[in-house]
């Protein structure tokens, strides 16, 4: 099965009055790599949830946002007064106002945005509660994007299919041309040794022999075999469960090799355009692959 490595998911869990929230975005990557983001109080739930992840994900880049929040408020955090500090700063002002004659009052909202007067102080975490909490928002999340990357994945893998009939009647297009180009070969090497010889008798068994060798050093039968063979592992590892990504980008590899032998065996202009035709197809294939698991 196609899937491809671009995808998003959004997962939540409620539970003991906390809302644990997980989103998961993924892209392409020619490795695996999870990226995990939370709060402080909940990095201790990290290593699990990358874990979960990668049992999931098999490559692209992964970024995981973790958030916990109270039912019906925002991020938990609490804050405090800095008591030590508010204590200087008024001794300070005190000080000001006998000694410069400063009469003003300080306000309290004026000594909060005092640097830091206030405190944000996070919640402690149950890590046990929070690390099954997370668990189940973060499968929801994997579920989310999976069929997002499915959806996306159907979509390029008819592409592939229709890209790889179009190699293979290019193929097949080769294939018939080439013996046509022999006895083309033999035709013109024919007409230029008449030209030559100028009425002296023919050496029609020297004349096979040419036509022979030319033959034997234009042969694509080995390469046009071997490409469909590509063709058909590639339609293959397609319906594959796994992760099929590198598989394929070994098989285009191995498609463009055999190509470039039959353009270079070939002296014919059309097998010459028709190769350059296969390779533009396989170039589109290669960039569709970049985004596949």
């Amino acid at each position: 099965m196609i899937k491809s490595m671009t995808g998003y998911g959004r997962g939540e869990n409620e539970a003991d009055g906390k809302r644990y929230i997980a989103e998961i975005k993924t892209v392409n990557n020619r490795y695996k790599d999870v990226i995990v983001r939370s709060p402080k109080s909940l990095q201790g739930v990290e290593d699990g949830v990358r874990a979960l992840v990668s049992e999931r994900i098999k490559r692209g880049r992964v970024e995981v946002s973790l958030q916990m929040t109270r039912e019906g408020e925002g991020a938990e955090y609490e804050l405090e007064l800095n008591m030590p500090l508010v204590q200087s700063y008024l001794r300070l002002f005190s000080r000001l106002s006998e000694e410069c004659g400063i009469k003003e009052k300080v306000r309290p909202d004026d000594l909060c945005q005092m640097k830091d007067v206030v405190v944000y102080k996070t919640e402690e975490v149950d890590l046990d509660q929070a690390k099954a909490a997370f668990r189940k928002a973060v499968e929801t999340a994997l579920d989310s994007c999976d069929l997002m990357r499915v959806k996306e994945g159907t979509a390029i893998e008819e592409d592939f299919r229709k890209r790889l009939g179009l190699i293979e009647d290019t193929i097949q297009e080769i294939k018939e041309r080439s013996p046509l180009v022999v006895q083309e070969y033999q035709r013109k090497l024919h007409q230029r040794i008449e030209q030559m010889l100028q009425g002296v008798e023919l050496d029609e068994a020297r004349l096979a022999q040419e036509v022979a060798v030319f033959a034997d050093r234009s042969d694509i039968t080995e390469e046009v075999v071997r490409a469909r063979s590509h063709l058909d592992q590639f339609r293959g590892i397609m319906s594959q469960e796994d992760a099929v990504g590198r598989k394929l980008e070994f098989l285009l590899q191995e498609l463009n090799r055999e190509v470039n032998t039959i353009s270079s065996k070939s002296s014919d202009a059309l097998i010459s355009a028709k190769s350059v035709e296969l390779k533009a197809e396989l170039e589109k294939l290669r960039e569709q692959v970049q985004n596949v698991e």
